[in-house]
């Protein structure tokens, strides 16, 4: 099996019975030929050791080195002697030891820092989601031992999401894509009313109880301010009116264009209109209880990246990465991105300005040497955002065979936006987020904002759809199916895109905004952006409950 990064590394020496030190690891897979190396450290330990460390490594490298190596040969450690030093190496995979200068021209930091502290924070139920008082700050101190490596034959993650698009922008495919629409969130709102289509309800003679599950397709205000709601199925339109003065008239303050829902009421005399008595959302069922993972173990969510950008926390990332390699992230075997690896180019007017790596490539492979960072064994899954180099209509296919070959660190899982990731059995929703601008713009201020990135995402779980209105702000590319609906309800649901934390609990789903590793930009400036910057949300999978960190 091929040896070239410290997961398969650690994978192999699973295999054949042994754990080992994460520096042990870096160490076999830095060398010039881990196999050999490998094989050769193997020989040399004694028979009862179960658990390699970078002495035993260290050991194996200096006999082979006496016995008769080429001047300037790289040895295991990832150091070279005199004949092969260059000044400003970047680090080597997954230590992030190397004392070269980062790409903001920062010093690499040293991979066993002082922890970084942070009381363990449990998502708050439904509406609750305050940052206040839930992050950690550096905690001082000796530093701390380092990090226990995972167990492969334990770690699990399968993704859901990647996608070929076939959709051509002719007139069927968006017929295609709204009646796949409608049927998904139809079969989860025929359950709760007695539906009948739009042309059996206009036979239906007047003072008829009634009920239908449509898309909205038009929402007005009457002349005495009570609210006509079209609703559109497969056969039809059919009005559909909300009295002011009934308690279900604030439902429509969140109702968006495209979205699907199911009304029912009664007839008026004439049969052409529907009074309103109640409306359904296709929601997170009441039943629904989220899966845990049967041990303990973490995963990191965070978004927003940004390499490329002038305001790139370049040493916020080094203290996160530098604390993966901690005892106190033993537990963190994954890291879910959700989108903007890099700053991307041409996103935004004046955009040339703020960019301190101007060549879309360059900037992957600065985020590919950053990623390096990150511990051998912990499993990276990816999706893009709108700053990288994908199509900007969503759903986003995954990036491309050339940035994929660029991205290569640690064999990171790379999938479409959006993506379901099964983690040890929970289903994490990842979706970039750009939706989220146009349910805060559609919506009153107490049910979505900037300041409360995760209410707008209940929003999203309430009408089981990550982008509803079509042909708002949110470019949406029309396919032979919707893969933007909710079809099942996840356990986790992690977002990015405004640059704001936030987080809590929807309908026990745990819903969550990571923030960004992006310092405020002018362009940011302009739109009153305030950022949140280097916070890593920390979920236990087996029980659900959140720490946040800080790293700024």
């Amino acid at each position: 099996m091929p040896l070239e990064t410290p997961v398969h590394v650690a994978n192999e020496l699973a295999r054949r019975g042994y754990n080992a030190e994460p520096e042990a690891v870096t160490l076999l897979a830095s060398a010039p030929d881990p196999g050999v190396a490998l094989e050769r450290t193997l020989e040399t330990v004694p028979d009862d050791v179960v658990k390699l460390t970078a002495d035993h490594v260290k050991s194996a490298v200096e006999t082979r080195s006496r016995s008769g190596d080429p001047p300037g040969q790289t040895d295991p450690d990832g150091t070279a002697d005199s004949a092969d030093t260059r000044p400003g190496r970047d680090p080597s995979v997954s230590t992030g030891t190397s004392a070269g200068k980062s790409g903001n021209g920062a010093e690499d930091a040293p991979v066993e820092t002082e922890g970084v502290g942070g009381e363990s924070a449990t998502a708050a139920d439904d509406t609750s989601g305050s940052t206040a008082g839930s992050v950690g700050g550096a905690s001082g101190g000796e530093p701390e031992r380092g990090r226990t490596p995972a167990d492969p034959d334990e770690q699990s993650v399968a993704v859901e999401g990647d996608f070929n698009s076939t959709g051509t922008g002719e007139y069927s495919d968006f017929v295609s894509v709204f009646r796949d629409r409608y049927e998904k969130l139809s079969s989860q709102l025929r359950g709760r009313v007695n539906h009948r289509p739009t042309d059996a309800i206009e036979s239906m003679p007047g003072g008829s109880e009634a009920a239908m599950v449509g898309m909205v397709s038009d929402i007005r205000s009457t002349a005495n301010g009570h609210w006509l709601v079209e609703l559109e199925d497969t056969n039809g339109t059919f009005p559909c009116l909300v009295m002011k003065d009934r308690d279900i008239a604030e439902l429509v303050d969140e109702l968006m264009l495209d979205e699907g829902v199911a009304v029912d009421g009664t007839l008026a005399d004439d049969g052409a209109i529907l009074f309103v008595d109640s409306m359904y959302f296709p929601e997170v069922p009441r039943t629904y209880e989220p899966s845990t993972a049967d041990r303990e173990v973490e995963a990191a969510l965070i978004s927003d990246v940004h390499v490329g950008s002038r305001e790139f926390e370049a040493d916020a990332w080094h203290r996160f990465t530098d604390w993966l390699h901690t005892a106190d992230a033993d537990s963190v075997e994954y890291l879910l991105i959700a989108g903007d690896m890099v700053e991307g180019v041409g996103v935004y007017p004046g955009q040339d300005e703020e960019l301190d790596i101007v060549d879309i490539y360059e900037q992957y492979e600065r985020f590919s040497e950053y990623l390096k960072e990150v511990p051998g064994d912990v499993e990276i899954v990816m999706i893009p955002g709108n700053h990288d180099a994908v199509r900007l209509a969503e759903p986003q296919p995954a990036f491309d065979e050339e940035l994929r070959d660029i991205m290569s660190a640690h064999d990171a899982r790379i999938s479409g936006n959006p993506s379901t990731v099964t983690v040890e059995g929970v289903d994490v929703l990842m979706y970039h987020g750009v939706s989220i601008d146009e349910v805060i713009a559609e919506l009153p201020d107490d049910k979505a904002s900037y300041e409360e990135p995760h209410k707008p995402m209940y929003q999203l779980l309430k009408k089981r759809h990550v982008a509803p209105q079509f042909g708002g702000q949110t470019r949406l590319a029309p396919e032979e199916e919707d893969y933007l609906v909710m079809e099942s309800v996840p356990d986790v649901f992690h977002s990015g895109h405004v640059h704001k934390l936030g987080y809590g609990k929807y309908h026990d789903v745990l819903t969550i905004n990571s923030g960004c590793w992006q310092a405020q930009t002018d362009f940011q400036k302009s739109v009153n952006i305030d950022p949140d910057v280097a916070f890593a949300p920390i979920v236990s999978l087996d029980t659900l409950d959140l720490r946040i960190h800080d790293f700024e």
